[in-house]
């Protein structure tokens, strides 16, 4: 397979296959289309425009005689003629990347890696897990979406998701990563003005401070609610952040994930026999996204930082 010397699909006479075979060039662009999953996302990747990207799109399926994306909702999908496609793209791309190695031989790690994860996984895990891969590789950029919401069914413009409970997913792999527990707290404040409650019936006296019902989007976490069913709605938020400072500011009693209410001494556990919930986070991706090297070491970098933290995770801390 033929690499030009001539930069990436800078002109539209780049790239054309010679002989019937594919062309490099078209098969990065493939390469950009089926981990982002968009034009003009993969154009701005590449530094050209989306008008381009179609047309090296259109070269390849023609070369291959067959269809290599399908549209889909929000974006593009490869089909399984795109998927043996981006089988030979990735081989591409790691000979170039090789021409890239150090003098000592080491591959240069680089690119950009896109995740979603919730609010307090990326705070506290997925941060601290980039920031660790940029001390070793300053060439990988991490971008970290912080959303609370099922698995997508289309993993468009994102490389990684991490979910709260075990996702439904077609074409893409679902791995168990950790599992967290949520308890009840208060802070010192609001247990000096209002008993501690003795056992569950006694939660009927007191606000709750969670997620808002109708807007929740994972059923874990929609769940998780029913063990505190007696209890009325205080401050709510779609933002876990929210929970902790409103249960700091005494509006109530907070279900909250352990590992972000047991750094503040000011918030103290109640019931911590009868309320313990106990979640599972969950990674989502790709497979031929997995096989990146620059994924694989942010993937390798939370999986690092979870064994560090796997007892604050579960309420042990």
């Amino acid at each position: 397979m033929t690499i030009y010397a001539a930069p990436l699909c800078k002109s539209a006479d780049m790239g054309m296959s010679v002989s019937g075979r594919p062309s490099a060039d078209d098969l990065l662009v493939l390469l950009a289309v089926g981990r982002t999953g968009r034009f003009v996302t993969a154009a701005d990747e590449l530094g050209i425009n989306h008008t381009t990207i179609s047309r090296r799109i259109a070269a390849l399926e023609q070369t291959l005689g067959g269809r290599v994306l399908t549209r889909v909702t929000g974006g593009w999908e490869l089909t399984e003629l795109g998927r043996e496609a981006l089988a030979a793209a990735e081989a591409v791309e790691s000979a170039v990347k090789s021409l890239a190695a150090g003098a000592d031989g080491n591959r240069v790690l680089e690119g950009v890696v896109r995740m979603s994860a919730t609010d307090g996984f990326s705070a506290y895990i997925a941060a601290p897990a980039a920031a660790r891969v940029r001390r070793h590789h300053p060439d990988i950029a991490v971008e970290i979406v912080a959303t609370t919401r099922r698995a997508s069914r289309r993993r468009s413009g994102v490389d990684l998701e991490i979910v709260v409970g075990e996702p439904q997913v077609r074409r893409a792999t679902a791995t168990h990563l950790a599992d967290y527990r949520l308890g009840l707290y208060g802070s010192r404040e609001y247990l000096r003005d209002n008993p501690a409650p003795a056992t569950i019936d006694d939660l009927a006296l007191h606000p709750l401070v969670y997620f808002i019902d109708s807007m929740l989007q994972v059923d874990d976490l929609d769940l998780a609610s029913g063990v505190v069913p007696a209890m009325r709605e205080s401050v709510t938020s779609t933002n876990v952040f929210v929970h902790v400072e409103a249960t700091r500011a005494a509006a109530g009693l907070g279900l909250l994930p352990c590992f972000m209410a047991d750094r503040h001494p000011d918030l103290v556990r109640v019931l911590p026999d009868s309320v313990a919930v106990t979640l599972g986070y969950w990674l989502v991706a790709r497979a031929e996204t997995l096989r990146r090297p620059e994924v694989a070491a942010v993937v390798a970098a939370i999986r690092s930082m979870i064994d560090d933290h796997r007892d604050i995770l579960a309420g042990r801390g």
